[in-house]
């Protein structure tokens, strides 16, 4: 098991108080309160310690108020784009609004990403969808590659191409 598997066995066990405490931290820093330090930290750095490849301080604090937010079933291979992708609301991409707000995920930095990935991770709850939140977690670990934002991209092309109604 990888050390982001690990992370996202912690996050599945965590307790309603615990989720709760987290979700009241969405879109803040780690250092804005003790109470949700402790909390990450007491998930994080003993997984950190033991493995060096264990999820970056900063997208693990992102990943975690996410999934408190909208705590989707894990399933391995059940990746963001692709899940948001099979919600989208018109067969046309130009007039589809869940295309244009998903090309607007691409554009963001790690930094500003949270509030948009929340939203996608909505939509994707309102369609009783489930996520890999290893595979989130991994790609946000190297978002800042292209090569990640085009796999997204063609990830969530896929659907629409095999509807052959990609225009």
């Amino acid at each position: 098991m990888t050390a982001t598997e690990q992370y996202v066995n912690l996050l599945e066990r965590l307790k309603p108080g615990e989720l709760s405490l987290l979700r009241e931290h969405a879109g803040r820093s780690l250092d804005d309160s003790l109470a949700a330090f402790d909390l990450f930290s007491g998930l994080w750095w003993p997984l950190r310690e033991r493995n060096e490849r264990a999820p970056r301080r900063g997208v693990a604090w992102v990943v975690s108020k996410l999934y408190a937010s909208t705590p989707l079933e894990n399933k391995p291979g059940r990746r963001f784009a692709w899940q948001l992708a099979r919600c989208r609301e018109d067969v046309d991409l130009e007039k589809d609004p869940v295309v244009k707000r998903f090309d607007r995920i691409l554009t963001l930095p790690l930094s500003q990403i949270e509030s948009a990935l929340h939203w996608g991770l909505e939509r994707i709850s309102s369609h009783n969808l489930s996520l890999d939140w290893a595979k989130l977690t991994d790609d946000l670990s190297i978002w800042e590659r292209e090569s990640t934002r085009l796999r997204w991209a063609e990830e969530f092309l896929k659907p629409f191409k095999e509807d052959g109604n990609a225009h």
